[in-house]
This record gives C-alpha cells, structure tokens and sequence, in this order.
C-alpha cells in the first residue's frame, strides 16, 4: 500500500488548479494497473490529505468521484475500498501495420519507394490550403469529394489515362480498397451474388468481395487476358480485372481481348470493375489508355495515389457508370460521410500546380531504372532466366532454368538465406491458373517468381539477387 500512495506524490505537487484532477486521474491509475487491488481499503481522507500535505476537500472530493465512476465504493461508517470494476491494465497501442521481417533482401511485391515522396511539395501545399481553404471547406464534405477535386481529378485522368471523367461521377475514396468493397456492397444490394476474378490476381479483390457477401470464381488468363471461354461459361455478370498491367503476371490485356471483353459485358448486362492500380508507370512505351474509355457504362474504375506517392495517404478514387452512380454515392455517405476534406483540399492543390505529373516522372525514372538492374542482375546470376510481362509497373515476373528448381526447395533456400520472395503460384485463386503464366503449362521443376523491386535500390537489388544466387 505504501508502493501505491508512491504514485499520488506527484499529483500533491501539481499546481493548485489541477491538484484535484492530478490525484483523481493518479487514483485511478493505481487502480487500473492493478497497483490498488479490488478489496483494498483506503486510508480515511484525514489520514491520507495528512500524508499527502493536500487539503482533505480534496481527498474527499476525489473518493467521492471515482466512487460516482465505479473505481471505488463506500458505505456509511465502513470506510472506502477498491471496487472490482476494472480487470485489467491499461492496454498498450500496438502497431497491426504490415512490416518487413527484416529480410536481408526483400524482393516481395506491392510497395513503392516511400523514401520519394515529396515532402518540401507536400508541405507547400498543406500550408497554401491551410491559408486560403474557406472556413465552411471544413465542414462535413459532399460524399463525392470536393468538387474542387474532382474537377482536377477528371482533368488528370481524361490527360494521363484516356478515361471519359464526368467530376459528377467520380467519388473520392480512402484507396481502392474501399472502391471495391463500396461497389461490391452496392451490387450486393442489386442481387449480384458472385463476380469473377483474375486467377492469379490480386488476393485482396476475393477479400473484399466477400465482406459485402460476395463470392468469387476464379477466372484463367491467357496471353491476351481473361480467357473468354471461362468467362463465358462461369455465368458471373462482374469482373474483376487489371487490363494496363496485369497482376502479378505482368502482362496487358490486347486490343482484341478488351473489345471482347466489353462486348461480354453488353452481352449479359454486366460491368467491369478496372483496378488501375499501377497504370501510369510504362517505361517502354506511353501507357495503354484505360479500359473505361472505350465504354463508360460498362467499366467502374478506380485508381488511387498508393503507388506514386504513398498508400499511408488513403486515396483514391472511383468512376462508376451513370446507373450506379447514386447507390456508390449514397453508400459512401452512410459508410464514412465524406473523405477528409483538408486531404482533398490539398492533393487538388498538389494537382492543380503540376507537383503530381512531377512526382509522376520522377517514380518513372527511379522505376525504369531499378526495373533494368533487376533484368540485368537475374542475367548474370541465373543465366537462361526470363523476365516476362510488359515494361511497366512495380514488379516483373522471372522464370528461372529448371535447375534451380524444383520450386519448393528453392523457396525454402532463399528463405533460410534471409531473402523474402513469393512465387506466382502463391497468388492462385484455386483453379488452374494459378500455375499458368500467359497460357503456357507448369513444369514441376520450374521456379516463378514474382519480383518487386520498386522499394529497392540499384545496389540492393543487385546484392539480393546474388545472396538469392549463392543460396541455391
């Protein structure tokens, strides 16, 4: 008991006007951490003002209060206790970030290079906005997003992704993860009980189709994108797709197969969900103009900031068709009210003054060149190896010679050696395709992996692959 009025000393010594609040606030804590265990009776407040050097108003005032929350109890000539409320100690705050294990190499997909982001940029245009932002700009926004944002987003992505922008039917989200579970749950609401996914492809889109209660069916590709026989026969009415860069095969959807794609779609009356999630970063070529364009009633799309700045950002954005427009929005308002309004404020400012098409061309460059040392690196190390997939985007695919497999043992040899990899095969949706690449069979023997390289340094992609070499 003398260990717990240890922890009330510095609330005796606290300034006057917050001495009272000082030894509640101690009192409680004592109580929380268990320190003052249920059943404890306390000093009576003579004893314990005297001890404390504090009035006994105050003392009393503060037994009076915790009794009033429940922290303690008292009863007429009894004195005052310990309740047992409270079970346990104050939780601690813990971090449920994904993180690397800390990997000597890491090479697995799906994060760019934080250390890009543009923080002199950033910071102008947060104090710009912060300065001119209208008062009632900080009010509860329209679900949508600003207009003031959505004007510019329509702007950059007729610009840089050839889609057709309507600001009245672009709603601003937090990532393409709430695209789709917000479009998923609206579908859900019409009767769609199941959409169709890329096998291999993304596992997140399975994830969220289901939290809305929809199933998903896993959908092979070929080397031109879905393959339209399964499609056809899967009796789905949605899809799933990543037409500019597909993943994590690496490849892009032909002319063709995006004109029989979207005649699919008017055939059943269906829709195409097109996650653009790495559309502006071709290094070979300008990229291929987004699906949307050739039909905006029949494509949602949706992109997001996650890979050119940063996904810590939460933001993004969807374009849905006219005939979806009002339940996406209405669903938006019920789910969160509105996107924050200073973060849209300032990335329309950020839009607006060209700082995004700078960032842009400087994740190109970075990207284009860490992509060249990657191909570079597995040609010397693994000689015979191929790099399949289009020029583009944050990761490329390897197959590897047959004599570094089987597959099996060579990921557990580079694991031992500290370098974190996954193959193709680890993004199968559980049909065929998951051990397909662009139509071609499997050899058991042979190894496919799936390489990001967008967070990695020359230097350090070059080191990875040689400690991934010496290891098998």
């Amino acid at each position: 008991m003398t260990s717990a009025w240890e922890l009330l000393l510095p609330a005796a010594s606290a300034p006057a006007r917050a001495r009272g609040r000082a030894l509640q606030e101690a009192l409680r804590d004592a109580v929380r951490s268990g320190r003052l265990a249920a059943g404890t009776r306390l000093p009576s407040s003579r004893d314990l003002a005297a001890d404390l050097g504090v009035s006994r108003g105050l003392v009393t005032e503060a037994y009076e209060q915790l009794t009033a929350e429940g922290y303690l109890r008292s009863g007429r000539g009894a004195g005052t206790w310990v309740g047992d409320a409270v079970r346990a100690a104050r939780p601690r705050a813990r971090d449920l970030a994904p993180r690397s294990r800390g990997d000597l190499a890491d090479f697995v997909p799906g994060t760019p290079d934080l250390s890009l982001f543009p923080r002199s940029a950033w910071a102008a245009a947060q104090r710009s906005v912060l300065t001119d932002l209208p008062h009632e700009s900080l009010g509860y926004p329209d679900p949508r997003g600003l207009p003031w944002l959505r004007s510019a987003l329509a702007e950059l992505l007729a610009r840089r992704r050839g889609v057709v922008a309507d600001p009245e039917r672009i709603v601003v989200v937090s990532g393409v993860a709430q695209a789709t579970a917000l479009l998923a749950s609206v579908l859900h609401a019409r009767g769609t009980r199941t959409a169709g996914v890329e096998d291999p492809g993304s596992p997140q889109h399975c994830a969220l189709y289901a939290s809305a209660g929809v199933g998903t069916v896993p959908l092979p590709l070929d080397g031109e994108g879905l393959a339209l026989g399964p499609l056809h026969a899967s009796g789905v009415r949605v899809v799933v797709t990543t037409p500019a860069h597909q993943f994590p095969t690496g490849i892009a959807y032909s002319a063709r197969r995006r004109a029989e794609l979207l005649a699919w779609a008017r055939s059943v009356d269906g829709l195409v969900l097109e996650d653009d999630y790495d559309g502006d970063f071709r290094y070979d070529r300008a990229p291929v103009g987004a699906l949307q364009g050739l039909d905006p009633e029949r494509v949602a799309y949706t992109g997001s900031v996650s890979k050119s700045l940063a996904p810590g950002l939460r933001l993004g954005w969807l374009l849905v068709p006219d005939w979806l427009a009002d339940d996406v929005v209405e669903r938006k308002r019920t789910t969160d009210l509105g996107h924050p309004a200073l973060d849209q404020a300032l990335f329309a400012r950020f839009v607006e003054h060209g700082d995004y098409d700078r960032q842009l061309r400087v994740c190109q460059r970075a990207y284009r060149e860490r992509r060249d040392a990657l191909v570079a690196a597995l040609a010397e190390r693994f000689p015979g190896s191929r790099v399949t997939g289009i020029a583009a985007g944050l990761h490329a695919i390897a197959t590897l010679p047959e004599r570094y497999g089987p597959e099996e043992r060579f990921l557990a040899r580079v694991e031992e050696a500290g370098v974190a990899v996954r193959s193709l095969s680890a993004y199968g949706h559980g049909g065929v395709a998951g051990d397909q690449v662009a139509g071609a069979s499997r050899s058991p023997e042979q190894v496919r992996l799936v390489l990001g390289y967008a967070h990695l340094t020359p230097g350090r992609i070059r080191a990875g692959v040689a400690r991934m070499a010496a290891a098998v």
